[in-house]
């Protein structure tokens, strides 16, 4: 079964869903019927299941993994699925809910294997003391390799913070030998570790929220918490040059504080403006890919451009 997008009206539809969010209704004959938004491989389906059970009531609640069937409607000009069968996926159905929150063509297993050579390439005694420390958190490790990098931004899907931590040192990595002045290993490490404190300000793979300490300090604030405590378990003074260097990275990576993106300074050196540089070209550039695989029409309006983008 292909994608719901593509789904003609009429036409039956059965898969597999995550179910993301579900509203209790009351009809005008009193009855209780119930809508849903279900996500399979980043796509978000409305559906509406009539006539609600007790047991459907109770058993059909969000997170819940469930296999519908149902027919390809249309209700104000937007497309829906009603829902005519449901059911809980058991310990025998092929699918996993990693399966279903996850991005076609991203591996877990290959891009933490590409992030460990990537932070081979810091040769700064310093800097690789720090990494090594921050990754050698189990809990760390485990949040960063299945955590999305944002609720509903960018890369949010399963692993998508690893995704993003990956293409950002991707980037710079070819970037870097153009200009020979920049400091190779700050540029590589603020890419290894900009985002995370993103481990601590998210929970719940599944359906992502900010913790309590990412809605009151955020994720930057966060991030040069662990910077900090990885140099003093190192040894390092937290006002040593690469380590200001690198916290200033982290901080302006969102670039100049008056564009509004969250940055808490705006760049002072050429290793941030390059950050943040590749950060927002990474994440623009990812929505519009994001556009080319969800959409076959010419121009859809993206939140993020507020605009509507072209693609071919």
């Amino acid at each position: 079964m292909g994608l719901f997008s593509k789904a003609n009206e009429g036409e039956k539809f059965t898969n597999f869903f995550l179910i993301r969010e579900r509203e209790l209704k009351q009809a005008s004959n009193g009855s209780e019927y119930a809508t849903f938004l279900l996500e399979r491989n980043l796509e978000i389906i409305p559906a509406q299941l009539w006539d609600l059970t007790k047991e459907q009531k109770e058993s059909l609640q969000p997170k819940a993994l469930i296999k519908g069937e149902g027919i390809v409607t249309t209700f104000k000009q937007k497309k829906l699925l009603k829902l005519l069968r449901v059911r809980l996926a058991t310990s025998d159905d092929p699918v996993s809910i990693s399966e279903l929150i996850s991005r076609k063509g991203i591996s877990r297993e290959e891009l933490w294997q590409e992030l460990r050579m990537l932070m081979e390439e810091v040769t700064s005694p310093i800097l690789r003391n720090i990494l090594r420390r921050v990754y050698s958190e189990r809990t760390i490790r485990e949040k960063l390799t299945t955590l999305p990098a944002s609720k509903t931004y960018h890369h949010a899907y399963y692993a998508g913070l690893m995704h993003h931590i990956v293409e950002l040192s991707r980037a710079a990595y070819q970037l870097l030998p153009l200009y020979p002045y920049v400091n190779r290993d700050l540029v590589l490490s603020a890419c290894l570790l900009g985002d995370i404190g993103k481990t601590k300000a998210l929970r719940d793979v599944v359906a992502p929220e900010y913790t309590s300490s990412g809605e009151l300090m955020g994720h930057m604030v966060l991030g040069i918490e662990m910077i900090n405590e990885a140099a003093r378990e190192a040894g390092i003074s937290t006002d040593d040059v690469e380590v200001i260097a690198l916290k200033h990275l982290m901080l302006s990576q969102n670039g100049d504080v008056e564009k509004g993106y969250g940055s808490a300074v705006s760049e002072k050196t050429a290793e941030a403006v390059m950050l943040a540089s590749i950060k927002e070209m990474n994440t623009k550039l990812h929505a519009i890919e994001m556009i080319r695989e969800r959409s076959e029409e010419e121009w859809v309006y993206s939140p993020m451009f507020k605009r509507k983008m072209h693609h071919s």
